[in-house]
């Protein structure tokens, strides 16, 4: 993704994603936890992001529609980099990935490294990009799946060893200079651009490139240009120009090619229809996977407190606190246990149950609120690893969007507790379920787990997902237009952080970026 090869542009990678950053846990290895990186481009009115989900999903919670993927392709240092850049910001889309086929390089043999160092190993050719993995990518991309993408080092001409993770957007542009080499490669491409520009300027731009940032002397480079790079060009490159549906002269300084081309995504994102959720007819029944708290004296009474608009703010945390404690006692009820047999002080067998306690189950909270259940779970389950999903509703379309992901690395191999405070059209509670199942999360592995829920959001989570466990202690019958549950507990976070009415306790930047409820 970020990182440049040996016959890129030069120019600087435009790529950013969410990282699944991993918790380290006693038990198992997981990688460390690594910061968000920051959006691709920020305007007076909006942020691009390169990297994200696209917020289409149909009643069974799978992508309505696929990614529209333009490839690019052209010579070394010819500007594809800054082309894509143009586009993107003249697209006016929210979430955009761009894959660099420098990052699919093959691994190479010790007789090949030595070429490498020496400038005699051909990066230019076909045969160097692992064309089985690129192809497998793009395809999982255009599907709106998650991807591991490699991170080519050009110092030691090799993969490092962490891959970054990578989701699907509404667009994705790929770019390399043999993105055009491959047939099924080019049967995924919904538009193939050329970038032609004059061989002179790409000399000059990759010798800039390859002394300063590389540290290379300027005769390895020439060799290297006139050995590998010039002749491929002619080779192999160029002819894939008769392949491409536009032409761009010039690079990215050619507008009026690059207005043609967003005039053209922008008529086929227009055929992408909004969000649809399952409709929650009012005569169905509550589907089986919900299992509701029993609603005891204590817990009507418990209720009764945290759903008064007169509750001060202490005594809501503190029985918000309580309610949650009852809850993941009763979430872990669900999890699998084994017979087994101890001896008792007295020297007597007792016959009982092992169950899990913090090995194999992992909590993931759906910020902000869902980040208050976390203490209520470790309290019950030792050793528990945490996770963590930013989802933040589109003010404008309606629509749940992915802005943060840290998940633990083998969250394959667990139990999840998916955590949220209130559900209730079930649009980011399906959302995160969708990111857990693209990290290989088993579906009925995952329990939802949320102190109230509406009719609707249980009925949309059910109907997308049939084998996820669905936890609460209260269901409500309806959603205003708001999106809060009815006649509900208010707003969750804002009551228990105290960041309702005028004064927010956000700093102006952070009241720009913090999350909204939760829907």
């Amino acid at each position: 993704m970020s990182s440049r090869s040996d016959s890129g542009s030069g120019e600087d990678s435009l790529d950013r994603l969410l990282p699944g950053s991993p918790i380290t846990a006693p038990r198992r290895k997981s990688t460390s936890q690594t910061k968000t990186e920051p959006p691709l481009l920020r305007t007076g009115t909006r942020t691009i992001y390169t990297a994200g989900r696209p917020p289409w999903y149909d009643e069974h919670g799978a992508q309505s529609k696929e990614a529209f993927v333009i490839g690019l392709c052209g010579g070394s240092a010819s500007g594809k980099t800054t082309v894509a850049n143009k586009i993107i910001e003249a697209l006016d889309v929210p979430w955009v990935v761009l894959l660099s086929m420098d990052s699919f390089y093959k691994v190479l043999t010790p007789e090949e490294q030595t070429l490498a160092t020496s400038n005699d190993y051909n990066f230019d050719h076909p045969g160097a990009f692992d064309f089985e993995l690129l192809v497998a990518t793009v395809k999982r991309l255009k599907q709106g799946k998650s991807v591991k993408i490699p991170v080519y080092d050009f110092t030691t001409h090799g993969r490092q060893k962490d891959w970054k993770t990578v989701y699907g957007a509404s667009v994705v542009i790929f770019e390399g200079i043999m993105s055009f080499a491959d047939k099924e490669l080019l049967e995924l491409l919904d538009m193939k651009i050329f970038v032609d520009t004059d061989s002179d300027i790409r000399l000059v731009r990759r010798l800039r490139r390859d002394i300063t940032e590389r540290g290379r002397d300027i005769e390895g480079v020439i060799k290297q240009y006139n050995k590998f790079v010039k002749p491929a060009f002619e080779q192999y490159i160029e002819p894939y120009i008769r392949l491409a549906d536009i032409v761009v002269p010039r690079g990215g300084g050619n507008m009026v090619a690059i207005d043609l081309i967003v005039q053209h995504v922008h008529k086929q994102m227009e055929e992408v229809s909004e969000a649809v959720l399952a409709s929650a007819q009012q005569t169905q029944p509550l589907p089986q996977t919900l299992s509701v708290l029993e609603g005891t004296p204590q817990v009507k009474g418990l209720h009764t407190i945290i759903r008064s608009d007169h509750t001060s703010r202490d005594e809501f945390i503190f029985y918000s606190k309580r309610l949650m404690r009852l809850l993941i006692e009763h979430a872990l009820t669900f999890l699998p246990s084994q017979s087994c047999t101890v001896q008792t002080p007295q020297g007597q067998e007792y016959d009982g149950k092992r169950s899990f306690s913090g090995k194999g189950i992992t909590g993931v909270s759906i910020l902000r609120a869902g980040e208050t259940m976390e203490p209520a779970l470790r309290a019950v389950c030792k050793d528990v690893r945490i996770g963590k999903i930013l989802i933040q509703t589109n003010l404008d379309s309606g629509e749940p969007e992915l802005h943060y992901l840290r998940l633990p690395k083998d969250i394959s191999e667990d139990h999840v507790i998916l955590m949220d405070s209130t559900v209730s059209t079930g649009a980011a509670a399906m959302m995160a379920v969708r990111v857990l199942l693209d990290h290989e999360v088993q579906e009925e592995n995952i329990a939802l787990v949320s102190l109230l829920m509406a009719e609707l959001g249980v009925h949309s989570v059910a109907y997308a997902f049939p084998k996820v466990k669905i936890i609460t202690t209260a269901v409500d019958k309806s959603v205003d237009d708001f999106l809060q549950v009815i006649p509900g507990i208010g707003d969750f976070g804002d009551r228990y952080f105290g960041t309702d009415g005028g004064s927010s306790g956000w700093s102006d930047d952070e009241e720009q970026e913090r999350p909204k409820q939760q829907t």
